[in-house]
């Protein structure tokens, strides 16, 4: 045992979970002191780690040394070892999706709230570079007020592992990269979700989706496209976003891109350009002097990492950057999308957060 101020145990030793303790090592107030698994291959790849190994679930949570469970499970068993870690006064991470449905989420928001514990989601890639630089666009306004924002992320090996390929598991690529996505959109755009229209793929032919394409429409006028997709052996770009006054495309997570911006003043018009079988001026690129075009900005760090921010919220010095209630406004956004493509219709006049918590 070291002199770090929490100890912690891993339940679920997947890819995930010993992503996690890598991830660990490295911070200065929290040490992985276990983990608990029912695979014998992750149970012997723990003790290989170094890790101690729980024999069940029922031994981490009445071990008083454990200060934190990390949960890393498939999506399903989410809720039952979160509220039986409360219970047990643990504070409790979770892997995204914290549940399959938002009704799982509001019992464990009160058994956190009764036992006066922590109760944090691992929403990670709000702190991924690409999405923090066009949140800085986005704020500051680099190409003046946004009206539409294009997020995608595609690949071409299909659904990843086992379990995700199963519905009872809460497989699909809408709960586990759209999850993401979402946040990340909600993050950055505050304000209220007016419309929904959604339609899922299942071109693998399994019984979960292997990607969608979302059209949100915001309040506030902003439209965007979200989209994933798993059969795409030519990707689209990571974000492409359109304001008043120019466009931004990152193409990947190198963030690799440019903005382009129009130049005020008097310009030279353009000129018709032969396209296809016909002439316009309309589809012509703008003459050399009427854009700008310059490189992404460079984000400073704004925010504590995720692991600093638990930290601090224990400590009761900080308020999670990541919130229970926005976590439940992205999981009602997703049974939204559920049922938009089930029904093929637009969904309007949403309420995405319970009175409940408004």
């Amino acid at each position: 045992m070291t002199n770090k101020n929490y100890h912690l145990v891993i339940v679920g030793y997947g890819g995930m979970g010993s992503y996690h303790a890598k991830l660990l090592k490295e911070n200065q107030n929290i040490e992985v002191v276990g983990t608990y698994d029912l695979s014998e291959d992750r149970r012997t790849a723990s003790l290989a780690d170094g890790y101690k190994v729980y024999e069940s679930l029922s031994a981490v949570l009445y071990d008083d040394v454990v200060d934190f469970v990390l949960i890393a499970t498939p999506n399903d068993v989410h809720k039952e070892i979160a509220i039986a870690a409360l219970n047990a006064g643990k504070n409790v991470i979770c892997e995204k999706p914290v549940t399959i449905y938002s009704e799982e989420l509001l019992e464990i928001m009160e058994a956190a709230k009764i036992n006066d514990r922590a109760f944090i989601v691992h929403q990670n890639r709000r702190w991924d570079e690409d999405f923090l630089t066009m949140k800085k666009i986005y704020d500051e306004q680099i190409i003046g007020d946004v009206f539409h924002i294009e997020s995608r992320v595609q690949g071409a090996n299909g659904i990843p592992g086992d379990w995700r390929h199963l519905k009872e598991y809460g497989g699909g690529m809408l709960l586990d990269w759209g999850v993401h996505l979402l946040d990340q959109l909600l993050f950055m755009v505050d304000s209220k979700i007016t419309s929904v229209f959604a339609n899922l793929s299942y071109i693998l032919g399994d019984e979960v989706d292997d990607g969608f394409q979302v059209f949100i429409t915001f309040e506030n006028g902003i439209t965007s496209l979200i989209e994933v997709g798993t059969s795409n052996f030519i990707q689209l770009p990571r974000w492409y976003t359109k304001g008043t006054k120019g466009t931004a495309v990152i193409n990947d997570w190198d963030i690799n891109g440019k903005i382009v911006t129009q130049n005020l003043g008097e310009v030279e018009a353009p000129k018709p350009i032969k396209a296809g079988q016909g002439l316009t001026k309309t589809m012509a690129p703008p003459s050399e002097k009427a854009v700008s075009t310059s490189d992404l900005p460079k984000v400073e760090k704004t925010m504590e990492s995720f692991y600093e921010n638990v930290v601090s919220v224990v400590a009761g010095n900080a308020e999670p950057i990541v919130k229970n209630e926005e976590v439940l406004r992205v999981l009602r956004l997703m049974e939204t999308i559920f049922k938009s493509a089930e029904t093929n219709q637009v969904i309007k006049d949403l309420d995405l957060v319970p009175s409940k918590l408004n």
